[in-house]
Formats: structure tokens, C-alpha cells, sequence
């Protein structure tokens, strides 16, 4: 199959005018001249991308499916802080009631939602107590029909009392154990925090997906809170404490990372620890602004998230965008090329995928066609900025994923997303308790 778009980014800095891309058996097979492709391959479909731009799949690095529960939920207990917004709102009112039949509907809809929007991967973390166990089997089938790529994970806490605690550690390493070769599915080990989980139970979750060759994630001072308990608690910043005991390094993802002194930026940069940046959800939580850009000045990968609050991750990038500018007092900090970076090859990498984020020649054939009809002119140097800040996932024309249509002409292919809509608001209402 050959595509043909008025621009092809084969990543977030390189970008070809009136350029072609060939794949092949999932893979990018080259780049080129629409008519010299067109003649070595003259078997090969052609699509037509006129007045489109072509350029890699978003990878959501940082997703809580089930969080589409709760869109628009009245809150019974208004959060004071992030504490509280845990505390007195997401664990009793979210999290601890669903179950595995809610996070089904909700998996469909935005494994949907997703792909509508240019997304080709996630990582997901689930924590809902009452859904142990199999619900990440739930969660994947959905993903699966979809089309999508997901790597899943159940957030291991001890909060919740010590079985739970067992059954959420079993429920991810199940399923790393049953999806080591899929192509599409795979597991990775998350626990919470250092407040809900002790340092036996996360050096236990480490070494066991060390042991199967698999990474780690957890969150890392969303807010004041978790740095505010670990000095008191354990004598150390949160991530001083995971340098301590060996977990900072290149198998750890650390979502969030907010509220961060400059010793653990510095941690985070010589262990090699990865990270996930969710600005729009930051900002919902209270948390704050991440210190990303510094993060980026000490060459730490670095990728986007949504959260599972506002999964379009061209909002998303749009607030990566304006925020650091914003917390940095400084026009020119986090350009759109670098944003769009962290939303594509930087993703990928935080989540430990090889090939995956640009449009070269052998790498997995994931992309996305965005229709360009802007007011303005549009420049190599400035495309960047043109999809960063003026389009979104409704100008998505087309996605692939794994070298296979996902998305045409605006319409997910496989799944009934009319359907899907029905059952999560039917779901959301069980939820909700209505």
C-alpha cells in the first residue's frame, strides 16, 4: 500500500512536502516521490491523502480507561487537595465501586475514543478492587476488537487490605505471563505510591517483572502529598528513596512527577527512570505544573499522557505546550516539535517499544492522516505547530495501527462505537447509582 499526503513527518523533526510512504507485512517500507513509488510498486494500492498531512500514531503513555466513568459524575464529597481528591472523592466513590462488567464498556469506548483521535498505543492502569480478578482480560478484549495497541496494568496497592494487595500483584503477573509475544496486548507491573504500598511490596513487584523482563510504573508526586510523606515517613524524597532501594533506573516509569525537588530531577536523569506527563490532569487534581522542561534539559525520556480525563492527546499536547511556557515564564520553552515528540517517539520509548513513533523505513507502521485545511499557509518549519495548536482529533481522517486500517474516514472499524456510547452511559449510571 502506497499513501500519498501533501506532508509526511517521519517524526516530529523531520518533515517531507508531497512525499509518499510504502508498507509492507506491518512495517514501514519506504519513503519517496508518490511517483517513484508508484513505479516500483505498481501492484500496490494507492490512497489518495490530498490535502492531508501523514505522520505517526499517538502513544498514550499514561491511561486509566475506567476514568470515562466518572466524566461528569456529581461529586458527593468536593476534594479540598490532592489527598482528599483521593481520600474523599476517586476511591470511594470511583474506583472502589466498579466493576468488571463497568471497565468493559468503558475499555471499548475509549480503546474508541482513542483511535478516533490519532492514538495507536496505550498504557493503561487499572485499580479497582472489586474487579480482581480478570479484569485485565476484560480490559484487553475490548482493546483487541478495537484494534489498538495497549500494554495493561492493574495498580498494585496494599490500601485495600492484604488480600487485595496479593490478588492485584497476581492479577499482573498473569498477564504479563499469558501476553509475552502478542503484538498488540502486553503486560506491564504497576503498583501506586510509596504512601499506599511498603517497600517490601514494591521490591517484591519489581524484582517479579524483572524476573519476567517486563518494566515497572508507579506514580510519583502527582501532588504535596506524596514528597510531604516520604520525608516524614521513610527519611527521603519519594524518588531518593526508589534510588535507595533500587528501583530508580531504566525499568521504572514514573507517571506524574509534579512536585519535585531538584535532587530528584537529578535522580531521575543519572538512574535513567522514564516518565509520563499528564499536564491536562495535573492541573484537574491540583497537583500543579510538572517541571517537564527541566526533565527535557537532562535528556530524560519523556512521553504524554491523558489520564483517562481528556483523551484527545491533541489537547493534551496543546497543554504540554502552553504550560511549561506558563511555569517557565519563557515563550520558547517546549516548542511544538518537542511536544510533538513526547507524543509520538518519546512515548514509545517511555514505554520500552523499539520502532515505534516514526515513519522510517523497518519501523511498525503506525500513523495517523490529518486532514490540513487551516486559514494559513503551511510551512515545513511551522507544521509542527500548526497540528499542535489548531487541529484535533475531529481532523483525523484515518489511522493505522500495525500496518492495518483502524480508522477510515473518520469511522472506527471495529467496534460499534453508537453501541459502545449506550453501554457506558448505561454502565456510568450503575456507577453513579442511578
Amino acid at each position: 500500500m502506497i499513501i500519498c499526503p501533501d506532508w509526511l513527518l517521519i517524526s516530529a523533526e523531520q518533515v517531507e512536502r508531497s512525499a509518499a510512504i510504502r508498507i509492507h507485512d506491518g512495517l514501514v517500507h519506504a519513503t519517496g516521490s508518490s511517483a517513484a513509488l508508484i513505479a516500483e510498486f505498481p501492484d500496490d494500492e494507492v490512497v489518495e491523502a490530498a490535502g492531508c498531512a501523514v505522520l505517526p500514531g499517538f502513544v498514550n503513555s499514561h491511561v486509566h480507561l475506567y476514568g470515562t466513568l466518572a466524566h461528569g459524575i456529581v461529586i458527593e464529597s468536593p476534594p479540598t487537595g490532592f489527598a482528599s481528591f483521593l481520600d474523599d472523592y476517586w476511591w470511594p466513590q470511583v474506583e472502589d465501586r466498579l466493576d468488571r462488567q463497568m471497565i468493559s464498556a468503558a475499555s471499548a469506548w475509549v480503546s474508541a475514543e482513542m483511535l478516533r483521535s490519532g492514538t495507536t498505543t496505550f498504557f493503561d492502569i487499572c485499580e479497582a478492587p472489586g474487579a480482581l480478578s480478570g479484569v485485565l482480560e476484560a480490559e484487553a478484549e475490548q482493546s483487541r476488537l478495537a484494534g489498538i495497541r495497549g500494554i495493561f496494568s492493574f495498580e498494585a496497592t496494599e490500601r485495600a487490605g492484604a488480600e487485595i494487595a496479593e490478588l492485584s500483584l497476581l492479577e499482573n503477573l498473569d498477564f504479563i505471563d499469558q501476553h509475552q509475544h502478542d503484538s498488540l496486548v502486553s503486560g506491564a507491573m504497576s503498583w501506586h505510591t510509596v504512601f499506599t504500598c511498603s517497600r517490601s511490596f514494591i521490591e517484591r513487584a519489581a524484582n517479579e517483572a524483572l524476573a519476567r523482563n517486563t518494566w515497572f510504573h508507579a506514580h510519583c508526586n502527582e501532588g504535596i502529598h506524596e514528597g510531604n510523606w516520604a520525608r516524614e515517613n521513610l527519611g527521603a524524597d519519594t524518588m531518593a528513596f526508589y534510588r535507595d532501594i533500587g528501583i530508580a533506573s531504566s525499568s521504572f516509569l514514573a507517571s506524574q512527577c509534579v512536585q519535585m525537588t531538584d535532587d530528584e530531577l537529578e535522580v531521575i536523569s543519572t538512574s535513567g527512570t522514564r516518565v509520563s506527563h499528564m499536564p491536562l490532569s495535573n492541573c484537574e487534581v491540583g497537583g500543579g505544573i510538572a517541571p517537564i522542561a527541566d526533565l527535557l534539559d537532562r535528556d530524560v525520556t519523556v512521553g504524554l499522557g491523558s489520564d483517562g480525563y481528556v483523551n484527545d492527546m491533541y489537547e493534551v499536547m496543546r497543554g504540554a505546550f502552553w504550560l511549561q511556557k506558563a511555569r517557565r515564564l519563557d515563550p520558547s520553552t517546549t516548542p511544538a516539535h518537542q511536544v510533538l515528540h513526547m507524543a509520538t517517539e518519546g512515548g514509545a520509548a517511555a514505554l520500552g517499544i523499539k520502532n515505534l513513533g516514526r515513519l522510517e523505513p523497518g519501523w511498525i507502521a503506525d500513523l495517523q492522516v490529518v486532514n490540513l485545511d487551516l486559514p494559513t499557509p503551511i510551512d515545513a518549519s511551522t507544521i509542527a505547530d500548526q497540528l499542535v495548536l489548531w487541529r484535533s482529533g475531529h481532523h483525523v481522517r484515518d489511522v493505522m495501527v500495525d500496518g492495518q486500517w483502524r480508522v477510515r474516514n473518520g469511522e472506527v472499524l471495529g467496534i460499534d462505537v453508537e453501541r459502545a456510547r449506550a453501554r457506558v452511559n448505561e454502565e456510568a449510571g450503575r456507577l453513579w447509582g442511578r
